[in-house]
């Protein structure tokens, strides 16, 4: 019901938006998904809107809950589908804000998970809207009968066996029961919280670079924060990596007796799929398997047309690209593909690095560069598109000398990678 309130409300104002598709993600887990994969192109035809009806392959890793594996593989789709500058805009309402903080309050989460969800942000080569977070359901469940719209109901959303059915059916009724305006209380919480969490990165980027000790973390600097502090500038550390975080209370032992250990001692604290490290007076990270990779690559990927949009801001915070024309610039403009892909290393990468260096492999050069393992995750790699697409640019550090210009270049530029310190590097 939600989504289609607001598509409807989206077609009506198609003519101010300018441009208007609608998708809708099948996830597979239903005997009738097929029908309502029908029902949506049934309705887009009505509207005369077009309609991308995408297939999700579901694949849950162990401990992960059917939702998740489901949400994980719908933005997936959906950060694929998105074309550069374009705004996904979704229908979460304020029950589904107030269930989304209450499910993080149970798992103990901190002030990120608290925030909820985003009102608007970064993501993919475009951004990601609720417009609809502050209307509840009932305004919108009204609108849905005025204009006498049809949708279709997911039975599984009255199964209470997921932890937000049984919210929605058993919990929250209690508590509207006993204090009335409660959904307002808790979703005006997620707003303080998102704040909080916005003060927290501002404060950990700022120690962060008064700690950083090349590709690690100078144990004496860290020391000389409180406990707090610490524990906010390693968790933005882990974070930057593209590493899932460890828990609370491995948290608290490398911002304590990790740190106060002797210096000859190697000790180290392990979570699933990497390590820190102490050696003598630095914090290291090691990555122990493709856990990191698998956390980049759920919003990681990017499509970038820069002939249309010559700037793009990429995910988990690693700043922005930017094509600037110089005539003294590397990059020859025609040459270059009119739409670029970004997304996370593979494996087997290659590029030639000059016109006449010969072909290296990713990993060889990355190696020669002996870059930390921090700056590795944060390196962004560019693709020609398309499944066979060949690595163009990799960061600030090597671009394939198929796209280099020359003195025969007529339209020449440079890449700018805007880093979150705002250190620009370019060619």
């Amino acid at each position: 019901m939600d989504s289609t309130v607001l598509a409807h409300a989206l077609v009506r104002a198609r003519r101010r938006l300018g441009s208007l598709r609608l998708a809708h993600v099948d996830h597979g887990l239903q005997p009738a998904s097929g029908e309502w994969s029908r029902q949506c192109a049934r309705q887009a035809r009505t509207w005369r809107v077009p309609l991308a009806n995408l297939k999700a392959s579901i694949a849950k890793r162990r401990g992960e809950s059917p939702e998740a594996a489901a949400r994980e593989a719908r933005y997936a789709l959906l950060a694929r589908e998105l074309a550069p500058g374009e705004v996904l805009v979704t229908a979460q309402h304020r029950e589904d804000q107030v269930e989304t903080l209450l499910l993080q309050l149970v798992r103990g989460a901190g002030v990120t998970g608290l925030a909820s969800m985003p009102r608007y942000a970064p993501f993919a080569s475009g951004h990601i809207a609720r417009p609809l977070l502050d209307c509840p359901r009932s305004e919108l469940l009204d609108y849905a009968r005025r204009f006498r719209l049809t949708w279709v109901e997911d039975p599984t959303n009255q199964q209470q066996q997921f932890g937000r059915n049984y919210l929605r059916h058993r919990v929250l009724p209690l508590l509207r029961e006993r204090w009335a305006g409660v959904d307002v209380a808790i979703a005006r919480t997620a707003r303080h919280m998102a704040e909080a969490g916005e003060l927290l990165e501002e404060s950990a980027r700022r120690d962060l670079h008064a700690v950083s000790d090349g590709g690690g973390v100078n144990v004496a600097a860290l020391r000389r924060l409180s406990p707090a502090r610490r524990r906010n500038v390693l968790r933005a550390f882990i974070a930057r990596a593209g590493l899932e975080l460890p828990s609370a209370a491995q948290m608290a032992e490398m911002a304590g007796p990790l740190l106060s250990s002797r210096a000859d001692a190697q000790p180290q604290v392990r979570w699933p799929g990497a390590a820190l490290r102490r050696r003598a007076g630095r914090l290291e990270l090691q990555v122990k398997s493709e856990h990191a990779a698998n956390r980049q690559s759920k919003n990681a990927f990017q499509s970038w047309n820069w002939a249309q949009q010559r700037e793009l801001i990429l995910n988990d915070g690693a700043g922005r690209l930017e094509i600037v024309e110089d005539a003294a610039g590397a990059i020859d403009l025609e040459r270059l593909p009119r739409v670029l892909e970004l997304h996370p290393r593979q494996g087997g990468e290659s590029l030639r690095p000059g016109p006449r260096a010969r072909t290296q492999s990713l990993k060889k050069l990355l190696q020669g560069a002996r870059l930390s393992i921090e700056q590795r995750a944060r390196l962004p790699l560019l693709f020609s598109a398309g499944a066979a697409g060949r690595l163009i640019v990799a960061g600030d550090r090597w671009i394939d000398a198929s796209v280099l210009a020359n003195v025969k270049s007529r339209r020449r530029a440079r890449l700018i990678w805007k880093k979150e310190t705002d250190r620009a590097d370019f060619w």
